[in-house]
């Protein structure tokens, strides 16, 4: 190859990478912007003015990050008067303001010293001219609890450089409503991020009221289907050998509330047993472990589960499942009608959701830890080891024992009768 030949190769190839590139430069160009360009100028900030958003209103697990909703009152709010380098997500769900800052791809500014000056009707003569709530962790999420309904507005700036002096207009809610958390997802936290040993203690209360005369294998019927409910203790699963057992239907795990942080946790073994279990040919269904101690925990809760359930086709309900953690679980000693509350509101987000909703629990925890009248209109599914249930109320679905055996599944596994009618 003569040496012009070779130039000429060279000088393409040199074009070709130049090209690349410009190309990536082009397409990246709003993220590099929203790094690099921001500028503006210094702005004062009183020490004693500073009221951070953890010293009031916030359960434990809202001390670290909350969540928020586009499609609530308020919703996603650009900024007038600034070079739209960053717009504010904010939604209130219960006498409380839930604000992220975005950046243009709508992704969480973090290590920015940000802060938020609130005003509104239900404040005080004294804070008339507004109260500044801090982003201390600096991970873009302010939570405000402990509001008056009504109309506030709300300002963005930064420590170092002033983002914005227009305000926008947000609604303080007076009573959570029963829908879906849209962006829940910032919530949810997976096993590697959590302690699973204090936080996932639940505690199955049917097997200290169970008997001698429970039974272990399937219970195969043409009146009812027979299925199986599985998660992380389960671990992995051969879903075809597990479906040429009979088993028409599985409820799987999709997550849990920690029982000392509070925090939403994916099951890790959750997208594996939905794809397995759905890719085999079994109707599915899902279960939360609850542990809110409030109508708006278990919507976070209800959203949760929605949000991951989102690509796939349930055939069967999605239920709370209400039991103890061990005794120290946060919500192990609230009373029966904020238990019974907790699961109502549970049920209700995910039944206006679009999908069937339930509640799992033993026969003494329905007759003593909630009121079962109150959750009438939803799926009961029951928990009781013997050879027949004794539970005198309605139920639809029965888990006669934790002690069953399933080709396919190592170890124990729940067995269930359902007397659900599923197409």
């Amino acid at each position: 190859m003569d040496s012009k030949l070779k130039w000429k190769i060279f000088l393409l190839f040199f074009l070709f990478i130049i090209g690349m590139l410009v190309i990536v430069f082009i397409a990246n160009y709003d993220k590099l912007a929203a790094r690099f360009a921001f500028s503006g100028t210094e702005a004062d900030l009183a020490e004693e003015d500073i009221i951070t958003a953890n010293e009031e209103g916030l359960s434990d697990f809202l001390k670290d990050e909350t969540f928020f909703d586009r499609d609530a009152s308020s919703g996603f709010q650009s900024l007038e008067g600034q070079n739209s380098l960053y717009d504010l997500l904010v939604t209130s769900v219960e006498k409380d303001l839930r604000i992220k800052i975005v950046d243009v791809l709508g992704e969480p500014v973090s290590g920015q010293a940000f802060y938020v000056t609130l005003q509104g009707e239900g404040m005080d003569a004294k804070e008339a001219s507004g109260v500044v709530y801090k982003d201390l962790d600096q991970d873009g999420i302010i939570y405000i609890g402990g509001l008056q309904a009504g109309e506030y507005y709300v300002s963005l700036n930064q420590e170092d450089a002033s983002v914005s002096n227009s305000r926008i207009r947000v609604a303080v809610r007076d009573k959570v409503e029963y829908t879906v958390i849209n962006d829940i997802s910032y919530l949810i936290r997976s096993e590697e991020e959590v302690d699973p040993t204090v936080e996932d203690t639940e505690e199955k209360g049917a097997i200290s009221e169970a008997d001698t005369t429970q039974i272990t294998t399937p219970f195969l019927s043409e009146t009812t289907e027979f299925g199986i409910d599985v998660s992380k203790w389960n671990k992995e699963i051969d879903w075809q050998k597990v479906k040429e057992t009979g088993v028409k239907y599985a409820i799987i795990r999709c997550g849990y509330r920690g029982s000392s942080s509070g925090y939403l946790i994916e099951d890790p073994y959750f997208q594996k047993n939905i794809k397995g279990a759905t890719e085999a040919g079994i109707k599915v269904g899902l279960y939360f472990f609850t542990q809110a101690v409030s109508e708006v925990e278990a919507v976070e809760e209800a959203s949760m589960a929605v949000a991951l359930c989102d690509q796939y086709k349930l055939d069967y309900p999605i239920f709370i499942d209400s039991e103890g953690a061990g005794g120290n679980g946060r919500a192990d000693y609230i009373d029966k009608e904020t238990r019974t509350a907790a699961c109502k509101a549970f049920c209700e987000t995910i039944s206006n959701s679009g999908y069937a909703a339930g509640v799992y629990a033993s026969k003494n925890w329905l007759l003593q830890n909630l009121t079962a009248s109150e959750l009438e209109g939803y799926a009961v599914w029951l928990a009781e080891y013997k050879a027949e249930a004794t539970y005198s109320g309605d139920y639809h679905m029965w888990q006669y024992t934790s002690d069953g055996a399933i080709d396919g599944i190592e170890g124990r596994v729940d067995l269930n009768v359902s007397y659900l009618v599923s197409e």
